[in-house]
């Protein structure tokens, strides 16, 4: 008797091409940010750019949600609690995470800024198992260690210490923030909880209330030059709002933990981005460091995997993750 092979998993595969096409260009789209930032922090106050940015973008968000609001899509009712973890993830991912990550690229390189952000999922797993109680593999343990080698390879000729001491102690302060952002979002996430886009607008909006008050704070301002003001626009439409729409519409396609293995591929577009547009040098040893950094890392995510007793992810239909886009 013949057998009729069926070819169900090429389907599959051809089916996903395009959401796996849609979030690489989403993490180009991303690295882009930084060099454009960079770039942008010379002429405009690091807090004043980024409120100017997620500003704009909340705005484009809050639009779009009004309007599949007016379509019927209803969302689930806020207890006080949930309504507490919102203002708490706005303020720690927007306000803390995105406002010192300005500030940080305006003392450092964006290569040395992207390398320490691809710390956060160790940021991640550590508030997990600190205010989670989850549990940590000696697997991640061993990734930990090769991420921290490689963050000490990476260092050891790259950044002149008297100088640059500050400009590190933010950007590991706005990848605490985003972890916390992440932890605290994870509720939110389900069947029955808020959709990705109200979540993202409301924390959004909340965060952007925050770099306000920073901003007029610091009262640091400058008039914008046409140039400014595009770069302005562009990051607001296309690397913000347009980005997070394109990034949770391939989520629905690809598993959580591919997603967010494939956006670690961002150390090494921001690294070309920064070499060839900035200017910025990459040594050989550098280059080693970003790789055992990449390997600890991915051994983290991938060894922390929850799974069923068929072999399928757990976490991936119970929950997506938050993602940071600079």
């Amino acid at each position: 008797m013949a057998v009729v092979a069926h070819p169900p998993a090429d389907g599959a595969r051809r089916g996903r091409a395009l959401p796996y096409a849609a979030a690489l260009f989403t993490t180009v789209l991303w690295s882009s940010s930084y060099v454009l930032i960079k770039e942008g922090v010379s002429e405009i106050p690091p807090l004043y750019f980024a409120t100017l940015r997620y500003g704009l973008a909340f705005l484009i968000l809050l639009a779009a949600d009004l309007a599949l609001s007016r379509r019927g899509r209803s969302q689930p009712p806020l207890g006080r609690r949930k309504g507490f973890l919102l203002v708490a993830a706005g303020v720690s991912g927007y306000t803390i995470a995105q406002g010192l990550q300005y500030v940080g690229l305006y003392y450092l390189p964006a290569v040395t800024t992207s390398f320490l952000l691809n710390f956060n999922p160790m940021f991640v797993l550590l508030l997990g198992v600190g205010l989670l109680g989850e549990r940590v593999t000696p697997a991640q343990l061993l990734g930990f260690g090769l991420a921290i080698l490689g963050a000490f390879a990476f260092f050891s000729e790259n950044v002149a210490w008297g100088g640059q001491v500050f400009g590190v102690a933010v950007v590991v302060a706005s990848g605490v923030g985003w972890a916390i952002y992440m932890v605290a979002v994870r509720s939110f996430y389900g069947p029955h909880g808020l959709s990705p886009l109200r979540l993202t607008t409301v924390t959004m909006g909340v965060g952007v209330a925050g770099m306000v008050v920073l901003t007029a704070a610091s009262g640091q301002y400058a008039p914008l030059t046409l140039d400014g003001a595009l770069t302005v626009v562009w990051l607001a439409s296309a690397n913000t709002a347009f980005a997070f729409v394109l990034w949770n519409w391939s989520l629905k396609a690809i598993p959580a933990y591919e997603l967010t293995i494939l956006q670690d591929l961002m150390l090494v577009e921001i690294a070309l981005f920064a070499l060839f547009f900035l200017g910025e040098s990459i040594t050989p040893v550098m280059v080693g460091g970003m790789g055992m950094v990449l390997a600890g890392v991915l051994v983290v995510q991938l060894k922390g995997r929850p799974r069923s007793e068929g072999g399928h992810d757990i976490a991936d239909r119970r929950s997506q993750p938050a993602v940071e886009g600079p």
